[in-house]
């Protein structure tokens, strides 16, 4: 099993307590497949500290921060496509980044995204 990437939908499963989203994460995690999560994705999620799912959820996790070099190629993306959504963006580099599967509930823009960056990666619609 390749490495993933997680999109908020993933972790707004999880955060809902969803049994999919949870039996999915923990097969991943007994296969040592350790899901991939950027940075801005847990703070679109993140709403309180009442949130005891989704940082459970996140301990099998890993966040992957967003540092200068990666904002820039994320921005870079958004030029090509004309699109805005930056958490999107963030989410294809990571994934181009790390040779990761991305797993969304919006395979439509992030296709758009994998294809302006001129390079390959798997989408999984959930």
């Amino acid at each position: 099993m390749s490495n993933v990437v997680y999109d908020a939908a993933v972790l707004v499963a999880a955060d809902r307590n969803e049994r999919r989203a949870w039996a999915e994460h923990k097969a991943r995690l007994e296969f040592g497949v350790v899901p991939l999560v950027p940075a801005p994705v847990v703070a679109q999620v993140s709403r309180s500290p009442q949130q005891p799912q989704l940082r459970r959820f996140l301990t099998g996790c890993v966040v992957v921060p967003l540092g200068e070099t990666e904002a820039h190629e994320a921005g870079r993306l958004l030029g090509r496509t004309k699109t805005t959504d930056v958490v999107d963006a963030v989410v294809v580099t990571t994934a181009l980044r790390q040779k990761a599967t991305i797993l969304t509930s919006d395979p439509g823009d992030i296709e758009r995204l994998v294809r302006a960056s001129g390079r390959e990666v798997a989408v999984v619609a959930i």
